[in-house]
This record gives structure tokens, C-alpha cells and sequence, in this order.
């Protein structure tokens, strides 16, 4: 065959695989491919923003507490309610969270002797309690090298509001590791290989006609 004949013969068939090949990723693409969003909006152009979130607790369609928080009674649902009349900003899954931080935060603050950060988390008589038993360990020369391994529950128990002080009191199951050591560094109570399970009733308030919105802690209880 002439070679002319078949460079012609090879170059159409090329172009025929060519066409074929486009013509089933074109359609391909046109089923499974998403158009990419462009990061920022061009200038003079302006996205609709979507409606921000309720948070729960509020707003005209507001879910009550106890739908919200399983093996709330009505009466911690009426204390939780007026506390969110007084304090629209409240809420009590979100507050259910933060007191799992600061059983954390207050009893690794205690374990490691750290008094500063003690005074952001309790109230002054708490704070003094906690302090009094940090001298008392360190007098006796005895470090802790506790750690909180899990918290199992934290359920609220009771809620108040008394103008203007709102307070909630929540139990906490957790499972801890406690170790002691003496001055020597020797081991003289507990293990970090076995945990054991500690109940505790904490009552957080807070007054509702101040600035901050903190909680603080204030009474510790056995659970």
C-alpha cells in the first residue's frame, strides 16, 4: 500500500477514536461532574446568607428543656425556664457542656496545686475550701498524679433562679485514676492502672445581672 495512502487511513481513525473518546467523557462529565464554587464572591456581587441557627432553647418554636435533657422534672424545667426569661443567651445543652469543662478544668486546677486558675472557676468559699486542702497536701510534702479518664454523666438535678443569682446544680459520674506520692516520690495510695468511679453534685451559679456571663462553682457535694 502506498504510504501516503496509509499515513491518511491511521490520521482518520486517530481522529475518529479522538471524536469518540470526547464524546462519552463529554457526557460523562455532564452527569457526574459539580461546577466548583468559587471561594469569594466577585466584587459587586453579594451571596445570600443563609438564616443563623437557633440555638436551642430559643426563639417562637422554642423546644422545652425536658424534650431537650433526658429525666428533667417538671420542677428543674420551671427553674430552667425562668432562668432563661431572665437570660436570653442561656441554654441548657450548651450549659450541660461547659459544666463537663469545668468539673475538668477545676479538678486538674486542684490536683496540680494551681490556685490561679482555681479563682476564675469557684466562688470565694469553694476557692478556700480547695486551697485549704492544697496547703494541707503540701505541707505534708504529697503530690497527687490524678487523671480524669471519663465523665459517664453529668445530669442536671436542680435549678433555680432567686433574683438575681441563677444556679443549677448537675451530677457527675466519672471514672478517675488517683495516685499519691510522697515527698520521696514513693507511691503511697491509690494506681493509675485502675480507675474508680466518682459521683459528685456540683452547684454552678451565677448573677444574672452582671457583665460576665460566667458560671461559678459554688458547693461540691458526694453524689
Amino acid at each position: 500500500m502506498d504510504k501516503t495512502v496509509e499515513i491518511v487511513i491511521l490520521a482518520m481513525v486517530a481522529a475518529f477514536l479522538g471524536l469518540r473518546l470526547y464524546s462519552v467523557l463529554g457526557r460523562r462529565a455532564e452527569h457526574e461532574e459539580r461546577p466548583i464554587q468559587p471561594r469569594f464572591e466577585p466584587k459587586g456581587e453579594t451571596a445570600p446568607r443563609a438564616p443563623a441557627p437557633e440555638l436551642p432553647g430559643s426563639g417562637p418554636n422554642a423546644v422545652p428543656p425536658r424534650a431537650l435533657v433526658p429525666g428533667v422534672t417538671p420542677a428543674i424545667e420551671r427553674g430552667l425556664k425562668e432562668i432563661s426569661a431572665v437570660d436570653r443567651r442561656f441554654d441548657t445543652l450548651a450549659f450541660l457542656d461547659s459544666a463537663k469543662m469545668a468539673y475538668r478544668m477545676v479538678l486538674e486546677a486542684f490536683w496540680k496545686g494551681d490556685r490561679e486558675a482555681l479563682s476564675h472557676l469557684c466562688d470565694p468559699a469553694v476557692q478556700a475550701s480547695f486551697e485549704a486542702a492544697i496547703d494541707a497536701r503540701e505541707a505534708a510534702g504529697e503530690k497527687l498524679e490524678n487523671r480524669l479518664i471519663r465523665i459517664e454523666e453529668a445530669t442536671i438535678v436542680a435549678a433555680s433562679f432567686q433574683a438575681p443569682v441563677a444556679r443549677i446544680t448537675v451530677r457527675f459520674v466519672a471514672d478517675i485514676a488517683a495516685l499519691t506520692r510522697n515527698a520521696d516520690g514513693v507511691m503511697i495510695a491509690g494506681s493509675l492502672d485502675d480507675a474508680v468511679e466518682a459521683r459528685d453534685m456540683w452547684t454552678f451559679s451565677r448573677n444574672t445581672a452582671a457583665a460576665s456571663p460566667d458560671w461559678l462553682l459554688e458547693e461540691t457535694d458526694e453524689g
